[in-house]
């Protein structure tokens, strides 16, 4: 059979008959050709590259990589006026200040600001009052788009293994400020019992690859956040200790703002002592079988970290469809710091 896709027919077939036969062949002989033609896939503009870093955003990375089907990711700004989301990262909003587009396309148009730093260090929101956000993706559970930095994902296992341990405590940190609560807390418990630091703000770096299995070597591990916020429990909890194999010692949001993430008995907060002396004590004194009730979630879960730019721009198509369509943010900072 000859397809017509030019519109050329032969003697004796009209215009019409000749489209209605290319579209009858095209639904008979693909399906799933015949659905994209249908159901154009949706398109998510992405403005700016988060930290300026270029990603890799072919055609099939949503559907192929994370199971999300019909999800057109772009940079090309030349596509604005197609594109069902505009993407902003706050980051390169927040320094270079640049000249949004204006007006919008068309009505179905959504705009959506991304920013998963605390709001301490999400700087000039105030500047975007005024501007139409209609929904926001941040770590913060009532966001539109609620993307963690890590959660436990439900597994089954009669073994807990536990990573062998030839230090106490560990710590990595990169900004080191004399005036943040876990610089003061630190300087407390250091006070009381030996702690490893590693990282920019020490003499000890560590390579990328080195991470995971240096801190895996300690019993503890500071899971210090730089700034206390409600639901910002960052990679220091999911990536540095629990899936290196270390028990967190966490300081961040309250106790019961961690239980909403994970297991009470998963991890030991800075809050339950009244002293950093208490607590060093607590983190010395701990005997093997005490110890060990603190992997006791890994028979349930496992960890899955949310690290990775293009799954979290795939996630705005997963959720595209349970969005209010409707919805206008008149001040950010009014949401973010309430």
């Amino acid at each position: 059979m000859v397809l017509y896709p030019d519109l050329t027919r032969p003697p004796g077939v009209s215009l019409l008959g000749a489209v209605l036969c290319t579209m009858a062949f095209i639904s008979f002989s693909s399906p799933s050709r015949a659905q994209a033609l249908r159901n154009p896939p949706l398109m998510v503009l992405i403005w700016d590259w988060p930290f300026g870093r270029v990603l890799n955003l072919s055609s099939d990375i949503c559907a192929v990589h994370y199971g999300i089907e019909g999800c057109w990711l772009t940079h090309n700004r030349s596509l604005y006026g197609q594109a069902d989301v505009v993407a902003f990262h706050h980051r390169e909003l927040q320094r270079s200040r640049p000249h949004l587009p204006k007006p919008r396309p068309h009505p179905g148009q959504k705009w959506l600001w991304i920013s998963l730093e605390s709001p301490k260090h999400t700087q000039a929101l105030a500047g975007w009052n005024g501007t139409e956000w209609n929904w926001v993706m941040s770590y913060r559970q009532d966001a539109d788009i609620f993307v963690p930095y890590g959660k436990l994902v439900p597994r089954t296992s009669d073994t807990v293994e536990i990573p062998e341990k030839t230090g106490l405590v560990s710590w990595v940190t990169s900004n080191y400020h004399h005036t943040q609560e876990r610089a003061r807390m630190h300087r407390s418990l250091s006070k009381h019992i030996k702690i490893d630091v590693f990282g920019k703000a020490s003499r000890k770096r560590l390579c990328p690859d080195c991470l995971l299995p240096t801190i895996s070597k300690y019993k503890f591990y500071l899971a210090f956040e730089n700034s206390i916020h409600l639901d910002y429990i960052s990679e220091k909890l999911w990536r540095n200790a629990l899936l290196a194999g270390a028990v967190p010692v966490v300081l961040g949001p309250p106790r019961a703002n961690y239980q909403r993430f994970l297991p009470a008995e998963a991890f030991i907060h800075v809050d339950d002592f009244s002293s950093a002396k208490e607590l060093a004590h607590f983190l010395t004194a701990m005997n093997e079988t005490s110890y060990r009730r603190y992997y006791e979630w890994k028979r349930s879960y496992a960890v899955k970290l949310y690290d990775n730019w293009q799954e979290r721009f795939c996630l705005i198509c997963q959720h595209y469809p349970s969005l209010p369509k409707e919805k206008v943010y008149p001040s950010l900072e009014r949401w973010f710091w309430n």
